[in-house]
Order: structure tokens, then C-alpha cells, then sequence
């Protein structure tokens, strides 16, 4: 006999029996439960169709697996429910829709066939009630909470209040609960295959409390929504209304037009979540207060502020490299390593699209165009401009604004300057960075740490605001004159570019190519009406200026061109051609002269090279000696350091007298006075040591310095030759100066490379390790025999 003919007839089952088994997706079915099914699969239709037809008892079993066709006892859950099939309906696509009831727990021992259908051998699980009263009591609590739940969960009717309360046994109420909850799959096969009433209606609390928990929860969040719609409608009918009332009086007042037109700015102003709730509540305020309260405009500047920030706007950014380039070299001559990381700085941005890296920093002397640039990289963006020079600020309130506390309190300068620019993505230009102060009023450097750091403005707090501010996407441009002064955690969160100063035949080429042109138009010449020779620009530069930049030279020729306009004004030319003997006319005797000869024609003075705030520059060093007993006095205000550097070269001095020819009590009998002129200039620094050893020497051996040479470098005790900074400024000070040799420390040899071509090839330079080599290159051929040449450069 085949195991469809042993399978029994509809009723309950009477031990171990084979029935057809429907297994089920996502659905479990209880014991004494009516619940509708969707029947698709071909093999379940045609079970269904035999069931119905023999009035058949089948069995209901949750598969494991959504997705999977159930084929084995390993694919379906180990207990299950029978059932019969109440009623059955044809749908026109060909699937049923059948509506059975569940008869009692059934555990699935085995598989018995598999087609045309699975069938298999299953043995009845029965309820077994424990402790009655624990039960009872069990039951009551889950009753309550069902009641509970029914009452807020909209998908119960109220019907299953009255079916939960006529169950007639606490497994029936159980299964009826259970049945009726959308619950997860596994925690309804769980309550299925408990067998113990006590436990499953222990687990059965367990659940329901937690979903009652999440229907309050839920039910409390949709009152409050629903209580702040209706807030929101009250408050603007009776807006509304209020406004009709007073159009009808005739009582509309200009604070209320104000009100009005403020809160209309706030809704249309998209601004960030915190600020328009800051700007509501103060607008809230506003609006309960008389125009004649003092803190009425108070409130008012407050919003306007908030209102006319760029929270939102921001320009887009043009990334073409060769637009670029272009643009830097229109406006700019030269400055080729600059130019090249600018335009890295632009790439790096192209291909992240998005602004990285360190904050950009020109240090540079007066002149050389840190400030242009900056606008030039704002035109190559297509960025706004905004630039704003805290050179002198000592009060942390001029960065961060002053608190509203205060009478007549603003925002600082960094917002004030987003403000102006109307965008959130300008090119931001702070300049004269290294000249920021600090006094009791608190540091500024330390407030601009927030500003220049990519990790924390993008939620920059001014004092005044007191709102969060994103600067992340603002292209953040730093200018000073010198490194020192900025202090090392700013120095840190930047990248130094320096800009050192120009060559006399880059000056020539700026002057034709944009100062020129600048002041004709300046003055209303025509290009062809005055014209400037390539000399008289050259002696310009050599006898009329003497600066790291060209700002002097730029003044110059606008003198030249003031003298031109007014001839041609007063018709005695039509147009002029200067030369070197108009330069001369017109401006007079020169301005600078070959000192250098002058003042080193006598023994003790030696030309240094230094650095200043506006480049690089020469620096006499002058000696001299009277009888004594051997002291040291060093003046023209300089620093410690340089102090120390006269001890170490008068120390050197000493111990080599005989050496230089010298008797060895020389300097026992003679006070020696070391002056460095310009008194009135502050200096420091070790690198004019080796200019002090020179002087001292040619004090002591009574000869001169050769007038063609300059020099810089640190000394110590043995006579080393250390190396020093900035020696392409130092450089071009002696270029300027007409000095054709330059002795350096050995250890500078690689600093040549940033010197332009044409500077390397007009001058010499004589590369020092010892103080030897630098005597032996600083006096004259035929002064000195006993000290080596050093090596030529």
C-alpha cells in the first residue's frame, strides 16, 4: 500500500499517522485558528485539490528557508499543525486561495514520499499543563496585555478583546494571541513547538510587553507630531486672523510690516538647522517687544547678521590648469617655483573636487607681489576676493567677534569678510600675519588656530553669532614678511612658499611689462606719447631704488610719468622719450651710490650680509681699537646672539695672532670697539660672524678688505664656518649693492640652485669650511699669503 493510501481521513489524528504535508512560507498556523492561505506551487494545488476532493486531514509545516523549495524533512521546521481546508477558491491566474483551520500540534518524524507531493509520518504533540494556578495567572496577564495592545495597535480589531476573553482553555488563548500578532517567523514556530502551557504563555508575556512597549513608543511620538501640526495650524490661523482684525481697524503698524518681512527672510534663507532655530527664537522674541525696548535693536542687528551670511551660496570652481597658468602669468613675471606649486595646489583640488591640504603661506619681503597673487588664484577659481590685514591686532575679539553683551558688539573680521564676499567659497587672503600681537585683551594667533586648522573650522564659533560656521570650503591665503614671528603651532597648520626678492633684470622686466603700462594709464598717457628705454628703466633700478620688490621703483616711474604728463598738458611736448639723461633731470642726483668702495678703503671693516623684514641687505661691520686692557664693547643695537658671535670671532682673533703677524700682546694693551651701523635697526643672529672675524683681522694686520667682496656665515671657537639662512636674499642684496663675490659657508652650496641662472653666472662665490678660507678670500692677493684659497663657486 502506498503512503497516499494509508493517509487518513479529516479529524483529529489518533497516533502516529502519514498526512500530505503543505509547507508554508513566512506563516504559522495554531491549533484551533482559522487562517487564510495563498496556494501557487503546482504539487500544493494539486495536494490541495485530492484534500479537499477525499475530505483529507493535512498537515501545515513552516519551511526553513524563504527562498528555497522545501524537498526534505531538513528543509521544514520539526513541528507543525494539522489542519482541513474550510474553503477553497479559484483564482483566474490559476493559484487557490483557501481559508483553513488548525487542528492540533503535530511533530514530524519523517519524510514518506516526495511525489507527486511531500507526505509524511507524523505522531501528535499534546498540551501538557503544569502548576494550574501559575497558568491561570499567566493567562490574566496576558489577556491584560493583549487588551492593552488591541486598544493602540490599529491593525487589531476590537472583536479579538471579546475572543481572547471567551477562550476556553489558556492554550487556546495562547494560540489565539499568538495567531493574531505580527510577530517574527521564528518566534511564532517557537511558541508552536512549546508544549508546556506555562512556558509558552511565559514567553508569550515576554513578547507581548516588549510590543506593547514599541506601540506606546510609537503612539507617543505620532501625538507629538500630531500636537506640533496643530500647534503650527493654530498659530497661523490665529496669525491670520490677527492680521484681518487689524487690517480692518486700520492698526497694521510699521513694526509688525518689519516682523513680517524678517520672518519671510528666515523662511526663504534655507539656513542650517541650529542657526534657523536660533534665528525663530530671537525672532520670537522681537516680535513681544516694543520698538522702544533697548534690546529691541539689539535683536534686529542680531538677525539681520544671521540673514546676510552665505550659509548656502558658494561660486563654482573653474579647474582648467592651463587657464590658470595663463592668468599667473599675466599678471605675474617670473616667480616660477611659486607659480608651479600653486598650480599642484589647484591639481591636487581637480582631481579630489574637493578642497584639501595645508593653508598657503607667502613670506616674502614688501613688494614682490604675495598680495597679487592671491587675487590672481581667486581669478583663476572663479572664486570672490576677500582680503583682510590683522598687522597689528592685539585683541582676540578683532578674530572671533565680541559677545552680544556688549554695547555696540559685531562679529569679527573673519566674518564681516564672508559677509562682504557674499560666498562661503571665496579665495580668503589674510595678510600680515607674522605682525599679530598679543596683550592682556588675549592672543589673536591662538584664535586664528581655529580658523586656518581643515579639522575644526568647519564649525567655527564667532563670539558674536554664537553659531556654527562652516569655512572648510574657503580657500584660506597667508602673506608675511618674515617666519620668526608667527608662532610654531599657526607655522605649523601652514605651508611656507617664499617669495624672496627680484633681479635687477627681472625688475627691468616687471617695470615693462606691468608698471609701465599701469601708471600711463594711471596718468592718461598714451603708450605712444611716452616712452621708456630699456637703460633708463636699468638706471632706475640701480641708482634710484635699492628693495627686494619694485613698489619704490613703481613710485619712481610714476614720477617720471607726472613730469611727462605735465609737459604735454602744457603744450610745450607731444610726447617724450625718457632716457638716462631725462631720468636725471627730471629726479634728480641719484639716490644710492658705491658706499661699498667708500667705506671699506680703511682696516676694520668688513661687508656682511643679513636678512630683513623688506629682504635681504649689506651690513657694515666696523672695528677698531684704542689702548686698554683688552675689553669688548659691541653697539648698534643688536641682540644676544650676535653679541655672542663678536666674543666668539674676537676669541678666534686672539688665538691666532701669530698667525696674522700679530705680537701676542696686542690685544692685552687695546679695548676693542665693534660697531654695526644703523643703530637705530634692531639685529640679531649669528650670520655675521665671520664678517666680525674679517673686520677684527684686518683691524689687527692694518689691511683693508677687498671692496668687491661681501660675506656671511656663524663662526665658532675652532674657526668652522657653520651654515647660515636665507641666502638668496643675501645674494641679491649683494647683486644690488654691485658686490661680485660673495663668500658662503661651504654647507649652502645646494642653496645656489634657487638663484636665478642669470645671477649664478655674473657673480663669484667663494665656498668657506673654515675661517681660513674666508680671510684668504677677503683681503687682497698681495696682502696675505699665509691663508689658502678657498674653493670658487
Amino acid at each position: 500500500m502506498s503512503a497516499v493510501e494509508e493517509m487518513v481521513p479529516q479529524g483529529e489524528v489518533e497516533g502516529t499517522t502519514i498526512l500530505p504535508i503543505l509547507p508554508l512560507r513566512e506563516t504559522v498556523v495554531f491549533p484551533s485558528s482559522m487562517t487564510p492561505l495563498a496556494i501557487g506551487q503546482e504539487r500544493s494545488i494539486r495536494l490541495v485539490d485530492e484534500a479537499v476532493a477525499d475530505d483529507r486531514t493535512i498537515a501545515l509545516v513552516t519551511a526553513r528557508s524563504v527562498d528555497e523549495e522545501a524537498e526534505s524533512a531538513e528543509d521544514l521546521y520539526g513541528v507543525g499543525t494539522s489542519a482541513v481546508v474550510h474553503k477553497m477558491i479559484r483564482v483566474p491566474d490559476g493559484t487557490l486561495r483557501v481559508l483553513v483551520q488548525g487542528l492540533e500540534r503535530v511533530r514530524l518524524d519523517s519524510v514518506e514520499q516526495a511525489d507527486p507531493y511531500l507526505a509524511g509520518l507524523f505522531t501528535p504533540l499534546p498540551d501538557v499543563v503544569g502548576r494550574e494556578k501559575e497558568v491561570e495567572a499567566l493567562a490574566r496577564s496576558v489577556e491584560s496585555l493583549f487588551g492593552r495592545i488591541i486598544s493602540i495597535a490599529p491593525y487589531l480589531p476590537d472583536e479579538l478583546l471579546l475572543a481572547a476573553a471567551n477562550a476556553e482553555t489558556p492554550s487556546g488563548l495562547a494560540n489565539l494571541i499568538a495567531s493574531t500578532m505580527r510577530l517574527k517567523t521564528e518566534e511564532k514556530q517557537e511558541l508552536l513547538e512549546t508544549v508546556d502551557v506555562e512556558d509558552r504563555l511565559r514567553k508569550l508575556t515576554v513578547i507581548l510587553s516588549r510590543e506593547l512597549e514599541v506601540f506606546e513608543l510609537g503612539s507617543k511620538i505620532q501625538s507629538q507630531v500630531q500636537s506640533e501640526m496643530d500647534k503650527s495650524q493654530r498659530e497661523y490661523f490665529l496669525r491670520q486672523q490677527l492680521k484681518a482684525i487689524q487690517e480692518e481697524l486700520g492698526e497694521g503698524d510699521e513694526q509688525q510690516a518689519e516682523i513680517a518681512e524678517l520672518r519671510a527672510r528666515v523662511e526663504e534663507a534655507a539656513l542650517p538647522e541650529e542657526a534657523d532655530k536660533q534665528a525663530r527664537r530671537e525672532l520670537d522674541r522681537l516680535a513681544k517687544l516694543p520698538p522702544a525696548a533697548a534690546e529691541y535693536g539689539v535683536i534686529r542687528t542680531y538677525l539681520e547678521w544671521i540673514l546676510s551670511l552665505p550659509w548656502s551660496e558658494t561660486t563654482e570652481d573653474d579647474l582648467d590648469l592651463k587657464g590658470a597658468k595663463r592668468i599667473l602669468d599675466e599678471d605675474h613675471y617670473d616667480l616660477e617655483k611659486v607659480k608651479e606649486r600653486i598650480l599642484e595646489h589647484l591639481a591636487v583640488q581637480k582631481l579630489t573636487h574637493r578642497l584639501s591640504g595645508p593653508i598657503l603661506c607667502f613670506v616674502g619681503p614688501p613688494g614682490v607681489g604675495k598680495t597679487s597673487l592671491g587675487q590672481s588664484i581667486a581669478r583663476a577659481l572663479g572664486r570672490k576676493f576677500v582680503r583682510v590685514s590683522v598687522g597689528g591686532v592685539r585683541d582676540e575679539a578683532e578674530i572671533r567677534g565680541h559677545r552680544r553683551t556688549y554695547i555696540g558688539a559685531m562679529p569679527g573680521t573673519i566674518i564681516r569678510a564672508l559677509r562682504d564676499a557674499g560666498s562661503k567659497n571665496p579665495v580668503f587672503m589674510i595678510d600680515e600675519i607674522d605682525k599679530m600681537g598679543a596683550d592682556w585683551r588675549g592672543d589673536p594667533s591662538s584664535a586664528m588656530l581655529e580658523v586656518l586648522d581643515p579639522a575644526q573650522n568647519s564649525t567655527f564659533r564667532d563670539h558674536y553669532l554664537d553659531l556654527p560656521f562652516d569655512l572648510s570650503q574657503v580657500l584660506f591665503i597667508c602673506t608675511g614678511n618674515q617666519l620668526e614671528p608667527i608662532p610654531g603651532p599657526l607655522r605649523d597648520r601652514m605651508e611656507i612658499i617664499p617669495v624672496a626678492g627680484y633681479t635687477e633684470d627681472e625688475k627691468v622686466g616687471i617695470a615693462r611689462r606691468y608698471l609701465v603700462p599701469k601708471q600711463l594709464d594711471a596718468h592718461g598717457l598714451e603708450p605712444k606719447q611716452v616712452v621708456f628705454t630699456e637703460k633708463a628703466l636699468r638706471l632706475l633700478v640701480r641708482e634710484y631704488t635699492r628693495e627686494a620688490g619694485v613698489r619704490s621703483l613703481d613710485r619712481e616711474i610714476a614720477a617720471l610719468c607726472r613730469k611727462a604728463a605735465r609737459e604735454i598738458a602744457e603744450g610745450k611736448r607731444k610726447g617724450a622719450r625718457i632716457e638716462e639723461r631725462r631720468v636725471r633731470a627730471w629726479l634728480g642726483r641719484r639716490r644710492f651710490s658705491g658706499e661699498v668702495r667708500r667705506r671699506t678703503s680703511d682696516p676694520g671693516v668688513a661687508t656682511g650680509l643679513a636678512v630683513t623684514p623688506v629682504g635681504g641687505d649689506v651690513l657694515f661691520v666696523e672695528a677698531t681699537a684704542m689702548p686698554g686692557q683688552g675689553r669688548l664693547t659691541v653697539t648698534g643695537q643688536i641682540g644676544d646672539v650676535m653679541r655672542e658671535s663678536a666674543q666668539a670671532a674676537l676669541s678666534w682673533v686672539r688665538g691666532h695672532a701669530q698667525a696674522l703677524g700679530l705680537e701676542s700682546d696686542w690685544f692685552e694693551e687695546r679695548d676693542v670697539h665693534i660697531h654695526v651701523p644703523a643703530g637705530s635697526v634692531p639685529k640679531d643672529g649669528p650670520s655675521a660672524g665671520v664678517a666680525m672675524a674679517t673686520a677684527l683681522a684686518s683691524l689687527a694686520m692694518g689691511t683693508p678688505v677687498s671692496e668687491d667682496v661681501a660675506m656671511t656665515g656663524e663662526i665658532t671657537l675652532t674657526g668652522q664656518v657653520l651654515p647660515i639662512g636665507g641666502v638668496k636674499e643675501k645674494v641679491l642684496a649683494a647683486q644690488r649693492a654691485g658686490i661680485p663675490t660673495v663668500i658662503l659657508p661651504h654647507e649652502n652650496e645646494a642653496d645656489l640652485d634657487d638663484l636665478p641662472s642669470e645671477v649664478r653666472d655674473s657673480m663669484d662665490f667663494v665656498l668657506a669650511d673654515t675661517i681660513d678660507d674666508v680671510l684668504g678670500a677677503a683681503f687682497p692677493p698681495a696682502a696675505v699669503t699665509e691663508f689658502p684659497r678657498a674653493a670658487r663657486g
